[in-house]
């Protein structure tokens, strides 16, 4: 019998499958909301004894709900640190879930569209996540799933500041909006930093795929709001929203003048980079995620046509190294992931 982990990767998320609908460019969109409960303390605050108890409140609550009635429920202790690692590939859970598990655990759908981490930073952390750029959207399923938790469980709010947090930062709405961004055209032309300090003036952060303190690999963004007082949730998306197609035309205007001043360098550098990853016998991650921005790129500008959009979002998943572990059903090394990542690859894209 399939543990409920098994059938959570057993199937490609919803994001990735809808790849062709994104579009090159905003590959994601994710809101993020921060909840704790009523005169509980904070979850770093918390003996085993009372976060068991938050956690099997909010359990029973959020699968009672509409939107997580069905869902696969994991208990982190329950999983070993390498399944956990998976879990943070497929952006699910933090790095926080991961090495802090102790009666902390996920609920999520089986399309991965929504979530719930349970006693990490905070009580709960509810998620929703879309392909392309569709944060209202997601804004707007998120929000509903809210209102139906809040109906089930008192949540900690102040009159004054809003929804109160583990982090002062996410005091107010306990809102976070992200899109996750592929940018070459940008990096290519050297305007990247003039557009990353444009969004950090207008309190925006700008990180790497997995979020804070993830490093920026392959062309990858995430963009994120940085306020969450003084602005309502509608507010901060539809500020999000905005910024972020703006920097959509950014990144299209950088790769017209691409293909208009260096077209044919263009051409040889996305099928050369497609051409390594069809016969590498050996590859790390980080060159693997270059190559293969290089060829998501050359698919998103029509200069490759035989490749599909939703592979290469797959790609970008799969070839991580607990992916490729689970994937072979042993512990490799290094070197062993850098000739399976390899293998893979050239399975995928031959």
């Amino acid at each position: 019998m399939q543990s409920n982990f098994e059938k959570l990767i057993g199937t490609p998320a919803e994001w990735l499958v809808n790849g062709e609908q994104s579009g090159d460019i905003v590959l994601s969109s994710r809101v993020r909301l921060a909840r704790n409960l009523e005169g509980k303390k904070f979850t770093h605050s918390s003996t085993s004894k009372n976060l068991k108890e938050i956690r099997d409140a909010v359990k029973d609550a959020v699968l009672d709900t509409d939107y997580l009635k069905k869902a696969l429920p994991i208990d982190m202790d329950d999983i070993s640190e390498s399944e956990r690692m998976v879990l943070a590939e497929r952006r699910l859970i933090s790095q926080e879930m991961v090495m802090h598990y102790k009666d902390r655990s996920l609920v999520a759908s089986e399309d991965e569209q929504l979530g719930v981490m349970i006693n990490e930073e905070d009580h709960m952390r509810l998620y929703a996540i879309g392909a392309g750029l569709m944060l209202e959207d997601v804004g707007r399923i998120l929000s509903s799933l809210d209102d139906q938790v809040s109906g089930r469980l008192n949540y900690a709010f102040s009159p004054r500041f809003g929804y109160l947090t583990a982090c002062p930062t996410n005091v107010g709405t306990g809102m976070r909006v992200s899109s996750l961004l592929h940018l070459p055209g940008l990096v290519h032309n050297n305007d990247i930093r003039k557009v990353v300090d444009g969004m950090r003036h207008v309190r925006l952060s700008v990180r790497g795929t997995y979020g804070e303190g993830s490093e920026v690999i392959g062309n990858f963004f995430q963009i994120s709001n940085s306020i969450t007082l003084g602005l309502s949730e509608e507010e901060t998306i539809r500020n999000m929203e905005g910024q972020i197609g703006k920097v959509v035309e950014f990144e299209k205007r950088a790769r017209d003048k691409l293909i208009k001043e260096a077209r044919t360098l263009l051409e040889d550098k996305v099928s050369r980079s497609l051409g390594i990853l069809r016969s590498a016998r050996l590859i790390d991650s980080k060159e693997a995620m270059k190559l293969l921005s290089d060829v998501r790129m050359g698919v998103g500008m029509g200069l490759i046509s035989e490749v599909k959009m939703n592979v290469l979002n797959e790609l970008l998943i799969t070839i991580q190294p607990m992916h490729l572990q689970m994937t072979n059903l042993e512990v490799l090394d290094p070197e062993q992931r850098d000739i399976a990542r390899a293998d893979h690859l050239r399975s995928v894209l031959k």
